[in-house]
């Protein structure tokens, strides 16, 4: 019993230490002065309002009746993510930040002002924008058709953008993902069956 345990211990610290050293290369290693200046306004929240806003004038223009739940489940889908990942996972786990870490803060390239306060895992910059991005690919992705994809490159550069400036791990970024992921998919299929999923035939129809 106390070998296995020793032996867990053992593994979730090579794991970890994996984890810092691939966040040093991404930080440090793979940069130029592009993405220097494009990710610290890219990665933030704020720089894609007026996409938000788009959608909710796209969709009321256009869905019609559908277009009062696809927002308000949108909205759920957002508050979900943000609330378990915020007030649920990383509290949990309490793992710091790499920029407040003692072993590393004095290595890593910090792109930002200041580093962000709370906890690392996982990242809810991860966690909201997967989370948002599954649940428009499961509700109107059929419109989309192959440029779906793109929701979740869209995603996944901003989550990779929180290591780029030295907030997060890379283990933060991929858990994240995987927790919005979940919650974008259940959000979106319970839009689907409780409002019926949005087609083609709803914009034709207001032409």
């Amino acid at each position: 019993m106390i070998l296995s345990i020793t032996l867990s211990a053992d593994w979730i610290q090579k794991i970890i230490q994996a984890d810092q050293e691939l966040f040093l290369l991404l930080n440090k290693g793979y940069t130029n002065s592009f993405l220097d200046a494009i990710f610290p306004w890219y990665r933030e929240g704020n720089a894609w309002v007026p996409f938000y806003l788009f959608l909710v004038v796209f969709s009321i223009l256009n869905f019609g009746k559908k277009a009062f739940p696809f927002i308000l489940f949108a909205v759920i889908t957002i508050v979900l993510t943000d609330q378990i990942s915020s007030s649920l996972v990383k509290p949990f786990f309490e793992r710091p930040r790499p920029c407040r870490d003692p072993y590393l803060m004095n290595q890593i390239r910090m792109l930002l002002n200041g580093c962000s306060g709370g906890y690392s895992f996982t990242s809810s910059h991860a966690t909201n924008h997967f989370g948002f991005a599954v649940y428009l690919l499961v509700t109107i992705g059929s419109m989309i058709g192959k440029w779906k994809y793109l929701l979740l490159v869209w995603a996944a550069t901003i989550a990779y953008g929180q290591v780029y400036v030295g907030v997060h791990y890379p283990l933060d970024i991929f858990f994240g993902a995987l927790l919005g992921s979940l919650i974008g998919w259940i959000t979106g299929y319970w839009h689907n069956r409780t409002a019926e999923k949005i087609s083609l035939a709803e914009i034709y129809n207001t032409i």
